[in-house]
């Protein structure tokens, strides 16, 4: 076995070890992708709006209101 031999073998194993370095990267990748994906569909159905938070809230707020007022015109003994 000459030299020109083994340097060709290590060289074949080094693009071997890189093409499946390089083939791990690319499938997270595509997996981070994916992940994403998933993650705005996600945010969109799993949060409620501002507008609807604050149509929700609109009652509460309201009847705080009530009782400040009550309590600014309320006379100490």
């Amino acid at each position: 076995m000459s030299i020109e031999q083994v340097l060709i073998g290590m060289l074949g194993l080094a693009c071997g070890a890189i093409g499946w370095f390089a083939r791990e990267i690319y499938n997270a990748v595509q997996k981070l992708k994916d992940d994403l994906r998933l993650l705005e569909v996600r945010i969109g159905t799993d949060y409620i709006r501002y507008d609807r938070l604050q149509d929700a809230l609109k009652p509460i707020k309201e009847t705080l209101d009530e009782i400040k007022q009550s309590l600014q015109h309320k006379a100490d003994k």
